[in-house]
């Protein structure tokens, strides 16, 4: 066959050999090409994704075939090992992303930092794990500029690849439980040993009955992570602040149930602290202290007590 094209087309056999390797590389791209779009096609539901993906294999397999010409025309780029590894450093370069992603998806498939159904910090963005494919998963959103971690009602995206890059924080794995605390400012001239008994008595009484079943979970954790509390039952701590005596309840809390819990602990403080008149809440003011007249009897001025 290559004698009689020789003969009747005048094409030596050498230039024969370049115009079928032409032909072959680019019937084999072409079919790469068809068959990577179809599984992404399938994979990919959004039009804008199935447009850049799709854009981006294209691209790939434009640059391939150029290569693949180049190798087979010129002599300098005749090694198959040149050429492999130029269409491997093409394609590395080109599908970055999607192998990432990819990447990410099996990490997460295997080590399972997170499931369906958590709830998630990733970098800057929180909420409820709602769906996992292979190039990206899907968040409900919290938080943001809804108060109490609450959903906004947005959807968002994360490439899997971001896993690599950026921190994760989870609110219900490992221990299941998290610490909140709701910090009461009352004023200095207030009774604030009867305060903070009627804290710790409404803090006990909304939270005490999570003790029980958050011991269970840190013992099951501690089995996987380096967790140890010594205490779980609620308390009230006591600092002083600019404008008065802070006294802070912390408690446990499971992660949806925040603000509900903050709701009905503030709606008790508020009726508890209505019932006695030596308890003010405090707030940012300015007042005039006349030590002479205010001040202790043994912390006034010197002229005052000689």
């Amino acid at each position: 066959m290559s004698d009689w094209i020789f003969e009747y087309w005048g094409i030596n056999p050498n230039l024969q050999s370049k115009i079928l390797y032409t032909l072959i590389a680019i019937a084999v791209l072409l079919a790469v090409r068809f068959i990577i779009l179809r599984f992404l096609l399938r994979q990919l539901k959004e039009v804008k994704e199935r447009y850049f993906y799709a854009r981006a294999v294209k691209i790939t397999i434009g640059i391939i075939l150029v290569i693949a010409i180049i190798a087979i025309w010129f002599s300098a780029f005749g090694s198959i090992a040149t050429f492999v590894g130029l269409i491997s450093a093409g394609l590395t370069i080109a599908l970055k992303d999607l192998i990432v992603n990819a990447a990410g998806w099996l990490f997460i498939m295997a080590r399972r930092p997170f499931g369906i159904g958590d709830r998630v910090q990733i970098g800057e963005y929180k909420g409820d794990v709602i769906d996992i494919r292979i190039f990206q998963f899907t968040i409900n959103e919290i938080g943001n500029w809804v108060d109490a971690d609450q959903s906004t009602g947005r959807i968002i995206h994360i490439p899997n690849g971001t896993i690599f890059t950026v921190p994760q924080a989870s609110f219900t794995q490992g221990f299941s439980h998290i610490w909140n605390e709701i910090g009461v400012l009352i004023t200095f001239e207030s009774n604030w040993e009867k305060a903070k008994a009627l804290l710790e008595e409404i803090v006990t009484q909304h939270a005490a009955h999570l003790t029980k079943s958050a011991e269970k979970k840190l013992v099951e954790s501690s089995k996987k992570f380096m967790i140890l509390y010594t205490k779980l039952t609620p308390i009230v701590y006591t600092s002083v602040k600019d404008s008065g005596v802070m006294l802070t309840m912390r408690y446990l809390i499971t992660p949806r149930r925040r603000r509900t819990s903050e709701q009905s602990i503030w709606e008790d403080v508020l009726h508890a602290f209505a019932r006695h008149n030596d308890i003010d809440f405090a707030y940012p003011t300015q007042r005039i202290y006349y030590n002479l007249k205010e001040g202790k009897e043994g912390a006034r001025k010197k002229e005052e007590r000689e």
